[in-house]
């Protein structure tokens, strides 16, 4: 009987084991059968060097990374030879649309860039983020804005000419770049649904004119001159200024002799959240508060963050000002500035 009950339990044991090679079997068939537009949503998953070894796996898997619907490609410890052997082979090999497009490095791929931008307005992506920080700024090519359907566009080190923008862009982001008052001025304008608008540090920029009827989040840094804004539904302002701004008047709008940035906080009345930082930009306030109250009321204003130099009184009273018109204020936050 012992011997008997032995020769049952390898037997299934055995069965056990044929069963379970038979589900792996038929598992691995299923996902191999899957179409290809479903393996790119699972390989966009890994990343995209992950994604390539895929294709050793079956020759069911060969191509299946050409679908990804998103490419992050990340130079991380790739040597720079490497890097550009694999953009390139994602770009050219690619055979449906890339919905989302990230690319970042800190080596200098100026003798590619042209190449890459060209080979991407051609998968008309949706988002697209570019950020290769290494040497001088990358110069935009033409390409890049002929992609009609662009939703999102994140920028660094590049430089921003061009006279036209996208129709359908609803967030734009440019830090450490460079441009002129005209190119951004058109780009902005040139973008009728645009709700997101981030400048932080870009370079060339006097007057920086901003007319975006949809606008609802803005946040400025950087060194300017003068700024003029025209957004009707900004919700929410951020501005950080410093050095280039002058403490003198700005070209008179329509008869104005204010200081610019009283006319920038009239044009703000409607604002739910307002941030105020930088030494130069809180002269201005000063300037423009102390000698005359604020024309308009801030009705929708929440929350305020703005950073003083309390034992300077005329900021105090400056801040005192703007308090005073903001009669739905549910939250303040003051930075304490430690004199320069």
């Amino acid at each position: 009987m012992l011997g008997q009950f032995n020769m049952d339990s390898e037997a299934m044991s055995t069965c056990k084991k044929a069963r379970a090679e038979a589900t792996s079997v038929v598992s691995s068939d299923r996902l191999s059968s899957l179409p290809p537009e479903i393996k790119g949503g699972i390989l966009s998953h890994l990343n995209v060097k992950e994604a390539v070894r895929t294709s050793i796996l079956s020759s069911t898997w060969r191509d299946a990374w050409a679908n990804m619907p998103e490419i992050s490609l990340r130079e991380g410890n790739f040597t720079r030879t490497k890097f550009i052997t694999l953009v390139d082979m994602v770009l050219l090999l690619h055979k449906g649309t890339i919905e989302d497009f990230d690319i970042s490095g800190d080596k200098s791929y100026h003798d590619e860039f042209g190449r890459w931008m060209l080979m991407l307005s051609r998968r008309s992506p949706r988002p697209v983020i570019i950020k290769l920080n290494s040497g001088p700024w990358y110069r935009i090519p033409s390409y890049l804005f002929s992609i009609g359907d662009l939703e999102s566009l994140d920028l660094e080190n590049c430089i921003i000419s061009l006279f036209q923008g996208f129709k359908s862009l609803t967030d734009l982001s440019l830090e450490n770049s460079s441009s002129r008052d005209m190119d951004i001025q058109t780009l902005i304008s040139s973008c009728p649904v645009l709700t997101d608008l981030i400048l932080t540090s870009v370079e060339g920029i006097n007057c920086l004119n901003i007319r975006a009827p949809k606008l609802e989040f803005l946040n400025v840094e950087g060194e300017f001159e003068d700024i003029k804004l025209d957004a009707p539904n900004l919700e929410v302002a951020i501005f950080s200024l410093d050095h280039k701004a002058k403490a003198c008047q700005s070209v008179p709008i329509a008869h104005d002799k204010e200081s610019y940035v009283k006319q920038l906080l009239g044009s703000l009345s409607d604002v739910k959240t307002l941030s105020i930082s930088g030494s130069v930009f809180r002269k201005y306030l000063t300037k423009g508060c102390i000698l005359m109250k604020f024309r308009v009321v801030f009705h929708r204003l929440e929350n305020i963050y703005l950073g003083i130099y309390i034992w300077d009184q005329r900021q105090v009273s400056a801040t005192c000002s703007l308090l005073k018109n903001a009669p739905n204020l549910k939250m303040l936050e003051l930075w304490v500035c430690m004199p320069l």
